[in-house]
């Protein structure tokens, strides 16, 4: 395993929890301290590919926080490990945006498996449901897919002020201590590019897709909105055009008649429409804690069927 905090360690025999439990409590290896006894665990890597090496590794669970700019260092753990000869399984969005099509390319070369499912509405099969679908093809989607501003936007509709519900979405778990990339629109921005990047198979740049996100939305307008019966959501939106694709995700009002007015805290919502089918929705309702690692799991479970 690997952390910032612990460093790349690697035994291709296994290591003891314990032992690990014991070097995140020293915070540094061979220390000890009120007690706790010292871990037995090799001494750590100095780079991924190093580690890899010792782990004899045959699968990486990449899971570092999110890069806008480049994806990295992502793209570089997700290349060595299919470089390694492992399958590859991430719940970073960056590299699927920034690198999708090398990454996919190089994992057919190797014969191993570059899988996401945990990238997009946590462990809902958003990308192995297209997998199903043969020959179809993907003409648009909307739908709402961050949790923060979902949170954020339903409080404020309560009364809170915007501050305060930023508070209590980071008090769930749901936000980051800088929900900057929640709050701005970058993280829905990004999901809606990784969508479009491997679903409709047209590379995006991130300036390419309209973004605004919900801060300058106040408190009054939020509950004026949802009194009149037409409550903000931030939306993401996708379409086909001769040009290319055209997207956006930006703060709207919804009727009261549409699915997306009725998601409201945690949950998500898809809306594909398509050349055979024209109308595919997938709601996800206030998933748990476990759903991010279950849509790891699943991938595992895919990798180890091929």
């Amino acid at each position: 395993m690997a952390s910032r905090r612990l460093g790349w360690i690697a035994n291709p025999d296994g290591v003891n929890p314990a032992d690990l439990l014991a070097l995140d409590r020293n915070s540094a290896p061979n220390l000890s301290r009120a007690g706790v006894p010292a871990p037995h665990l090799p001494p750590p890597h100095n780079s991924v590919r190093s580690w890899l090496a010792a782990a004899r590794a045959d699968v990486l669970f990449e899971a570092t926080s999110l890069n806008v700019e480049n994806g990295q260092p992502g793209v570089e753990h997700i290349r060595a490990a299919l470089e390694h000869g492992a399958h590859a399984i991430t719940a970073n969005k960056g590299p699927i945006v920034h690198a999708y099509h090398e990454l996919r390319d190089l994992a057919a070369a190797r014969g191993k498996r570059f899988l996401f499912e945990s990238t997009v509405m946590d462990g809902v099969p958003i990308f192995s449901f297209f997998d199903q679908l043969p020959a179809i093809h993907l003409r648009g989607f909307h739908g709402i897919l961050n949790s923060t501003t979902n949170v954020i936007l339903s409080e404020m509709g309560q009364g809170l002020s915007f501050d305060a519900a930023l508070k209590k979405a980071q008090a769930l778990g749901i936000a980051e201590t800088d929900a900057a990339h929640d709050i701005d629109g970058w993280d829905a921005v990004i999901k809606t590019a990784a969508l479009i990047t491997v679903l409709m198979d047209v590379p995006v740049r991130l300036p390419e897709i309209e973004r605004e996100g919900i801060c300058g939305l106040s408190g009054e307008a939020v509950r004026a909105a949802r009194k009149e019966g037409r409550p903000y959501r931030l939306v993401c939106r996708a379409r086909k055009t001769e040009m290319g694709v055209e997207a956006s995700v930006r703060p709207e009002q919804i009727s009261l008649g549409d699915p997306m007015a009725q998601i409201a805290g945690t949950s998500s919502y898809i809306y594909f429409e398509t050349d055979i089918f024209p109308g595919l929705a997938i709601t996800e309702e206030n998933p748990g804690l476990y759903a991010t690692a279950y849509g790891m799991l699943a991938d595992l479970v895919r990798a180890g069927l091929e």
